[in-house]
């Protein structure tokens, strides 16, 4: 059954779907223009389809919303969104904003927006959910709640008072950093440095891993030294140090000072090799035990739900010491063979006797084929003295291969271009991406 009224909020998220059932897309706002006497009129929904592409889906075309997803009449133009003037979108831009009632009430903020479907077909807000300012001391009080129409209030437009992204955070709360961070980059500028600004030090980091370098440096820069060191802490070494190859040299060094010791150590290292080798593209953050270690260990150390799933895949043996540089290299056991054998059997009796170790100083071509070859998720990374510093895992490299624009890419990949990259892999002639990896990206 289509519902009359809906909140935009609940709307985040919810699958698209044309007339005969197949999945088009999923909502990511609700976009409105503002007239002069009326609630302002939802015009569309601005909808993410495959290829992470945001195309606009006009209301006219939508003819159920209800239970959780919506159906339209499977008519929807691919190209690319772009905001026009006059046109707000309401999680992105709405939610969020100060608002003051007209019968001089005080202030409020605006925690969510309904839209409701007239009797002409066409949707228009109907209600605010906002909420007023606390009236208690407590950390823990919160303001009351309540419901206004559009007539009831006027938006608070206060001369340089940035507008809250907290509840545009609490929407997309249980977005994962990539879809997080491609939110960001449609927001107006000021808007995502606004949004940034507000996410927690660890969430952030994660999104800034999933943009671009252009952003990230954009981002970094606006936060000022001591947080931007501070999130810096909390992102992938190999990630840090490719954000921080960005910056002038004087203000990287000033960051990696502030940073935590044992995470600027990690980003030094980093550094010191070349981008287009396994050293520049490794992470130095493996599993490491030692051959003693038992398959129950082993199998304990991957659950971690932080750990991401190339570096849960294998498990590297060495001697001591277990940091990078470590001990002796001894070998890795694959997490499907640790499934095999019960879990009091010694991890360093079952080593991949097959895997060879890269050195750091091998090139990105020579680590690419290797992972191709023998269809591996990681390779370990060893120097001179045969002592792990770290490994390269299929993302790192095909970060390195990708162009620099694939986040924003439609996934529409030519013949030639795939073509240009099978070359260029056989010949090892893989061109290196902007910045760290100086050069442009595959064409």
């Amino acid at each position: 059954m289509t519902a009359t009224r809906v909140f935009v909020a609940r709307l985040a998220g919810c699958s698209v779907f044309d007339p005969a059932g197949d999945r088009v897309g999923k909502v990511r706002d609700v976009l409105v223009v503002y007239r002069k006497d009326d609630p302002p009129l939802a015009v569309g929904l601005i909808v993410e389809i495959p290829g992470k592409r945001r195309v606009f889906v006009s209301m006219s075309r939508v003819t159920s919303i209800g239970s959780g997803q919506i159906i339209t009449t499977g008519l929807i133009n691919v190209r690319r969104f772009e905001q026009r003037g006059g046109e707000v979108r309401v999680i992105a831009e709405l939610l969020g904003r100060e608002v003051v009632f007209n019968n001089g009430s005080g202030e409020a903020t605006v925690e969510d927006v309904s839209i409701e479907e007239t009797k002409q077909g066409a949707w228009e807000i109907a209600q605010l959910f906002v909420r007023r300012p606390k009236a208690s001391v407590s950390l823990f009080a919160k303001g009351a709640t309540t419901f206004a129409t559009w007539s009831d209030v006027r938006e608070k437009t206060t001369v340089g008072q940035a507008q809250s992204a907290e509840q545009l955070i609490a929407t997309y709360s249980d977005l994962k950093p990539a879809d997080l961070a491609n939110t960001m980059l449609d927001l107006p500028p000021e808007r995502m440095h606004e949004v940034a600004s507000e996410l927690p030090d660890g969430r952030l980091a994660d999104v800034l891993e999933e943009m671009p370098e252009s952003e990230q440096v954009a981002i970094l820069t606006r936060l000022g030294d001591a947080r931007a060191a501070d999130v810096l802490d909390h992102m992938q070494p190999d990630d840090a140090a490719d954000l921080i190859a960005q910056l002038p040299e004087e203000h990287g060094e000033q960051l990696l000072d502030l940073m935590e010791p044992e995470e600027a150590d990690d980003v030094r290292f980093l550094l010191t090799y070349a981008p287009d080798t396994a050293g520049g593209l490794m992470t130095t953050e493996p599993i490491i035990v030692s051959a003693d270690a038992t398959v129950a260990e082993g199998l304990a150390l991957i659950r971690r739900h932080d750990l991401a799933p190339a570096l849960g895949a294998a498990i590297c043996v060495t001697l001591p010491p277990y940091e990078p540089p470590t001990g002796r290299f001894l070998g890795m056991v694959h997490f499907q063979r640790m499934l095999r054998y019960p879990p009091h059997e010694r991890l360093g009796t079952l080593l991949d006797q097959g895997l060879d170790p890269v050195t750091a100083d091998t090139s990105a071509a020579e680590v690419t084929r290797i992972l191709a070859s023998y269809d591996l998720v990681s390779v370990p990374v060893v120097d001179d003295n045969h002592r792990l510093v770290g490994v390269v895992t299929i993302d790192d490299v095909l970060d390195y291969l990708l162009p620099d624009d694939w986040r924003s890419h439609d996934g529409n990949d030519d013949v030639r271009r795939r073509a240009a990259a099978r070359s260029e892999l056989k010949t090892g002639s893989i061109p290196l991406p902007n910045g760290r990896r100086t050069g442009n990206g595959p064409n």
